[in-house]
């Protein structure tokens, strides 16, 4: 098995998908500083694109558990 197939299934394994949820959650802490500077500032239109872009962060969260979900046991890089 090659090492970018081995770097495929790592993307579709349990571990990958935690990695991929914790990297997505790691862009909540941007978020959070832009909303806080879009308050002090008293800036809707930033206010907005934080609120966008926290619902995307949610969104992909949700959808990384649904995977993560989905794996079950059947692990690709166990068996």
């Amino acid at each position: 098995m090659s090492k970018l197939s081995k770097a495929k299934d790592f993307k579709k394994s349990r571990s990958g998908t935690y990695l991929s949820m914790a990297t997505t959650a790691f862009g909540a802490i941007g978020v959070t500083k832009q909303i806080k500077k879009a308050r002090a500032e008293h800036d809707t239109l930033r206010l907005i694109d934080a609120a966008v872009s926290a619902a995307a962060i949610a969104t992909g969260l949700a959808i990384l558990y649904r995977e993560l979900k989905r794996l079950g046991d059947d692990d690709v890089l166990l068996g």
